[in-house]
């Protein structure tokens, strides 16, 4: 298979297009909330609203979103704006006493649901370290860099009071924190010690490596033991080829920038692996979940299709073709964008839908909700967008 410089110009433009033309309009127009601040994200397949609810990890993710797209594709203030409003939003009352951030608020800002676990912290450190790039205001680094090290002292026990598990009998890890923490330090490289970064990107790297990375497999579990070891129960046996995808090209982004060419070819392998694995022979697609076995799951809606496992695996693709040239990943990414534009992308309206049958149809005509906010797919599209263009440029004919 050829892979020519015409093809990274093709999809250079889809990206794009799809960017600035269909997704970034759709929030731009219908989720900023003019009233009380913040932003809605349940809206409907036009963008009307129909819940008021605002959960503050998606509204970190948007204004996260906003500051990125300030600070690397053009410094438009609208952009900025947007990123500025939803920030004021959450510092006017996104924490609680005790600093930690909350799930969820109601309309005018009154917590809702309080801060039962960590990623609405992991992605409030991510915005307001984006925005403090731009504003260079102490304020903005100063609630990232905190919010930052509270993840740290938390990390052992994120959840706190909220831990329902009984302690001591069944123990197991997750992936979730270590994989986050894997693209949170690098997203704040530029205001955390550099000492910091380093040992806590040895640490996270040398986690997934070594306890959730089971090269027998090629896959990524998402719970294990606390040393590591594999856990014949329904969490023990859970697969989320998603949460695969996303950690590996995370991982690639660590070697990228530790010039480890050895871990960039074992991403790559695993990306191949895991797609493999996770692919719906009979209707296309990646299932949400799966039990390494093969038993069932305890997720029903475990062979739905979901938008954000494509597009991670879009930018896994991406990436690992981007790094090493390896034709299966070109291939696997015009397989996973085939499917993606055909199904989940919506022409009429903007963005994308999110939820599928296994069969392919539409469940949900929804474009935001309580779990999908402005992330996922702009960031994604985004991120296609500059690898096709980094494609481009330094294609040399073969």
């Amino acid at each position: 298979m050829v892979v020519g410089k015409e093809d990274f110009g093709k999809y250079k433009e889809i990206y794009k297009e799809n960017l600035l033309g269909h997704v970034l309009p759709f929030w731009e127009k219908h989720s900023i909330d003019k009233e009380d601040g913040g932003f809605y994200t349940c809206l409907g397949v036009d963008g009307s609203v129909y819940d008021t609810d605002k959960f503050v990890w998606l509204q970190c993710r948007q204004v996260w979103m906003f500051a990125k797209l300030y600070n690397e594709v053009e410094p438009k203030g609208d952009w900025l704006d947007i990123a500025s409003y939803g920030a004021d939003f959450l510092q006017r009352f996104g924490r609680s006493e005790s600093g930690r951030w909350y799930f969820s608020l109601d309309k005018k800002g009154s917590p809702l649901v309080q801060p039962y676990n960590i990623f609405s912290d992991c992605f409030a450190s991510m915005a307001f370290g984006q925005l403090g790039k731009i504003t260079g205001k102490t304020e903005h680094t100063a609630i990232a860099t905190q919010t930052f090290y509270n993840i740290l002292d938390a990390q052992d026990n994120p959840k706190g009071k909220y831990e329902k598990t009984y302690p001591g009998t069944r123990e197991l890890q997750s992936l979730s924190l270590p994989m986050i923490l894997s693209n949170l330090v690098l997203e704040l490289s530029h205001i955390l010690d550099a000492k910091i970064v380093d040992d806590q990107l040895n640490s996270v790297k040398r986690k997934i490596l070594s306890y959730f990375y089971k090269p027998e497999h090629g896959l990524i579990m998402e719970n294990v033991g606390m040393d590591g070891s594999f856990s014949d129960t329904f969490q023990g046996r859970l697969v989320n080829p998603g949460h695969g995808l996303e950690t590996l090209w995370f991982l690639m982004d660590i070697a990228e920038r530790q010039n480890d060419r050895e871990l960039i070819q074992k991403c790559t392998d695993a990306v191949i692996s895991t797609l493999e694995y996770g692919w719906d022979s009979e209707y296309g697609g990646l299932f949400y979940f799966m039990d390494l076995k093969g038993n069932p799951t305890e997720q029903l809606e475990w062979d739905h299709k979901l938008w954000w496992p494509h597009i991670e695996a879009m930018i896994a693709c991406a990436k690992g073709y981007y790094l090493t040239g390896d034709v299966r990943c070109w291939k696997w990414l015009m397989t996973l964008h085939e499917y993606t534009w055909s199904h989940f992308v919506d022409e009429d309206h903007g963005e994308w839908f999110g939820y599928l049958s296994r069969e392919g149809k539409v469940t949900h005509h929804l474009k935001g909700g309580k779990w999908k906010g402005c992330f996922h797919v702009p960031r994604g599209v985004l991120y296609l967008w500059e690898l096709m263009a980094k494609l481009e440029k330094n294609y040399v004919a073969q």
